[in-house]
């Protein structure tokens, strides 16, 4: 790898079948948390899937005692479970005494996490525990639609999964759905999709009245964030960025283990930074967009072009770029010329991310991410040159090419949350 990259290092992702059990964030959260003790153990207990009351004592500073009063009312409410894990192995050992360990009850809650996007939405079945018990995918027309049409999709995609479970929507405590564009997720607003028409849409309230159950929505690069704060490499990162490639360019980060939204919550919006004035036309309806020249609908502009296709006669913007790669890796310059440009705006993104906020870990993620061209050395490179180092250390870059539906995790993790703050929160 070039020498020239001592501020940025490449990896790729670790092997999912070494990652911790449970799910959440395994780093405490800031000093200041203002969570009440019951949910900080309950939140502890999830994300290392087992602990002994002992365990949690260490974990969170708290006497056993307090410790032993919590965890009775926890269990008493129906939330956490008493577990003889280590009787088998005093029985075989013939020595030690048993500990009892405490996890969640999964039947507690259950929640359905719901990517909506282009041409298929996906959707997640996930108890509280975090454990996914069913997963559903519906194709659909990539064309602009109503918020009708869209709460419509949203309940046919949730009959779908629901259905694979054996459940009801009345088995449901919450939806969590992830959307791109610019969104409130306080307000339950989308001000701005690309996949809907109209501005300024009140989207949660219009599900929550078709689905007969709460339902949130955030951008959906805070969900991708979300899926590896919950379940992936961020649950032992306290400060980490998310860069997804995929429809669009998108951004999440994560600040002192938390994800971090911005004053109104519509932070992040990384692919619409503006890097060549009066540029090529974004989809938001601006021009010069970082994603204008990296977003998949920006790559099959000039595809059609490099491979002399009309592009209005394309089946899809993936078909196309699936073929693009393909040329590039058989040796068409032309089709090279357009990765390596769409690698060195990758670069200046990169480079401003590093720059504005310094984070220890930044994952790449999304399905573009199978194209090497846009992760290659001289990318790496080209980030380095343009950010301030000074002999920092390296700033880790990871490629993480999950597929459909971690997406929807992020939305179950929502979810997750949302339920988690009313049951054991401040109000419950």
């Amino acid at each position: 790898m070039n020498e020239r990259m001592s501020a940025v290092s490449l990896t790729q992702r670790p092997d999912e079948s070494a990652a911790p059990s449970g799910c959440g964030p395994l780093l405490p959260g800031p000093e200041l948390d203002t969570k009440p003790l019951r949910q900080k153990v309950f939140e502890h207990v999830r994300a290392t899937g087992q602990a002994a009351r002992a365990d949690v004592s260490r974990a969170l500073g708290i006497s056993a005692g307090s410790v032993t009063q919590v965890t009775s009312d926890l269990i008493e409410r129906g939330y956490l479970q008493e577990s003889d894990e280590a009787a088998r192995d005093r029985r075989e050992t013939g020595r030690g005494r048993p500990s009892v360990a405490l996890s969640v009850v999964p039947e507690a809650h259950r929640v359905v996490g719901i990517k909506l996007s282009d041409e298929r939405h996906t959707a997640v079945l996930a108890d509280f525990a975090g454990t996914i018990l069913a997963e559903a995918m519906l194709p659909t027309p990539a064309v602009r639609k109503t918020m009708d049409q869209i709460a419509g999709e949203t309940a046919q995609l949730v009959d779908l999964v629901l259905e694979k479970a054996g459940l009801t929507i009345s088995d449901i405590a919450a939806v969590g759905v992830g959307i791109s564009g610019l969104v409130d997720p306080i307000e339950g607003l989308v001000p701005w999709s690309p996949l809907l028409e109209g501005e300024n849409l009140a989207l949660a309230e219009r599900l929550t009245r078709r689905l007969g159950c709460p339902a949130l929505v955030d951008n959906d690069a805070n969900m991708l964030t979300l899926a590896e704060l919950w379940f992936g490499a961020g649950r032992a990162n306290s400060d980490f960025a998310v860069v997804t490639i995929e429809h669009g360019v998108g951004m999440g980060l994560v600040v002192g283990n938390r994800l971090y939204r911005g004053t109104r919550g519509m932070g992040m919006e990384l692919g619409h930074i503006k890097v060549q004035l009066d540029g090529a036309l974004c989809r938001c309806g601006q021009r010069g967009c970082l994603e204008a020249y990296l977003a998949d609908y920006a790559l099959a502009r000039e595809a059609g072009t490099a491979l002399g296709r009309n592009p209005r006669n394309m089946a899809s913007a993936q078909s196309m770029l699936d073929t693009l790669f393909a040329e590039a890796k058989g040796g068409n310059m032309a089709a090279r010329s357009i990765f390596r440009r769409a690698g060195r705006y990758l670069a200046v993104g990169l480079s401003n991310v590093i720059q504005l906020f310094d984070p220890t870990l930044i994952i790449l993620s999304g399905e573009r991410m199978r194209y090497d061209y846009l992760y290659a050395d001289e990318v790496m490179a080209d980030a380095l040159s343009l950010t301030l180092n000074h002999g920092r250390p390296a700033c880790r870059v990871e490629i993480h090419n999950w597929g459909d539906m971690v997406w929807a995790r992020g939305a179950a993790a929502l979810a997750l949350g949302h339920v988690t703050d009313t049951a054991l929160g401040q109000a419950a």
